[in-house]
């Protein structure tokens, strides 16, 4: 396995390849949190996360021979922007081979930094399979998106720089997926401060890294969907699982709306776009899934390249989840005035209507009644409650209608 001395040679060796990344205080979401909380901002790299870190490594680590031959990778997205924008730096060719779901923003910009993109199956599992043929038919490099040691060593100069940059550190957040960035900060922390707590984040949709130190052992986790599609990986790496078994000292999970309202967090209080994966670590902050009150931490967060498709929908669910968007389901007499009352009422509570559906043949209601959706912006959950009172002591027949 890497240790602490194949880290600081990477860090060398990166040293005017990449950009040491800002790792800023947050008031906001240190009185958010409830511990002091630093930002580690990953997505401000060139290609949009820390994946460049393990891909420049290892491509200045080619030899003549090896460059001559060009590269391949599989990648969910952000490792093969990484390799892309490197080896078109590097004058190497590039074959990137991305699952045919993989966001649009992530693909277009692989072809930009002049790379051969190959969409290829549902999944990251499949995209590897297919990215190994490819490697074998056309006798390419193969970079490996986070079981090569140089790679994880690249990605442990993030660990580096934050011991630098926040001396009194007590704990950082990592999003896992293979397990490669957690692996590499891991080493890179605890081998110079053990007293720091590392901590991976994973999407309890497909949480890898947790089920294989639970169990003991790599096990593949069923596929699944997950905003944070960047982690979204089923059996975690060889060399990262072992280095977590030494260095990690837990590993946590959250949800999908735990995720989205992270994201919008970012938004609205760091000014920042931060993708799924990398708005995990503020996710398990921000909703209590360790125990850090008091304690300064640095949340890694990985990655900015969100498709711009999918922002509206995030935001739409993080503000569910904040209580700032609601759809109420009410049963009214189907009289004239009615929902004009209705509507006064809502005015009153000072909810802004955003849409309202009146469906009287598909309605629920008895003969007489008739149903009416609100979808509504308001101020948190505490004027959701207030204006549900308000409209029952009305008379109205009140139903939140949860997200699907």
């Amino acid at each position: 396995m890497i240790d602490v001395a194949d880290v600081r040679a990477a860090q060398a060796r990166l040293a005017g390849t990449l950009s040491e990344t800002p790792c800023p205080y947050s008031e906001t979401l240190s009185a958010l949190t409830g511990a002091r909380v630093f930002v580690k901002l990953e997505n401000l790299q060139m290609s949009g996360s820390f994946k460049e870190r393990g891909a420049a490594n290892l491509l200045l680590q080619l030899g003549p021979e090896e460059r001559g031959r060009g590269v391949v990778a599989a990648s969910a997205g952000n490792h093969g922007l990484a390799v892309a924008f490197h080896a078109q730096r590097l004058g190497l060719a590039a074959t990137i081979v991305m699952p045919e779901w993989a966001p649009l923003a992530k693909v277009t910009a692989a072809r930009r930094h002049g790379a051969t993109v190959v969409l290829h199956g549902e999944n990251f599992d499949e995209a590897y399979t297919r990215a190994r043929e490819i490697e074998g038919a056309s006798r390419l490099v193969f970079v490996h998106p986070f079981d090569d040691p140089r790679v994880i060593a690249g990605q442990g100069t993030i660990g580096l720089e934050l011991l630098a940059q926040v001396p009194d550190l007590d704990a950082v957040l990592v999003p896992v997926g293979g397990g490669g960035l957690i692996g590499g900060i891991g080493v890179a922390i605890k081998s110079t401060r053990p007293e720091v707590a590392v901590i991976g984040v994973q999407s309890q949709e497909i949480a890898a890294m947790r089920s294989a130190l639970t169990a003991g052992a790599r096990v593949s986790v069923p596929a699944a969907t997950t905003i944070a599609d960047g982690i979204a990986v089923r059996r975690v790496g060889e060399e990262p699982f072992e280095l977590a078994r030494r260095y990690v000292d837990q590993v946590v999970t959250v949800t999908e709306e735990e995720i989205a309202n992270a994201i919008l967090l970012l938004l609205e209080i760091e000014k920042t776009v931060v993708e799924g994966a990398g708005a995990v670590p503020l996710a398990a902050l921000a909703n209590r899934r360790v125990a850090l009150a008091d304690r300064t931490v640095a949340l890694v967060l990985s990655g900015g390249n969100i498709d711009v498709n999918l922002i509206a929908r995030v935001i739409e669910r993080g503000l569910v989840k904040d209580g700032r968007l609601v759809r109420l389901r009410v049963r009214l007499r189907d009289r004239p005035g009615t929902l004009a009352r209705l509507a006064t009422l809502v005015a009153a509570a000072r909810a802004n209507v955003l849409r309202i559906e009146h469906d009287r043949a598909f309605s629920r209601a008895p003969v007489g009644d008739t149903e009416v959706e609100l979808t509504l912006e308001t101020s948190g959950t505490a004027q959701i409650e207030a204006l549900k009172r308000q409209l029952t002591e009305a008379g109205y027949i009140v139903e939140e209608v949860a997200p699907s």
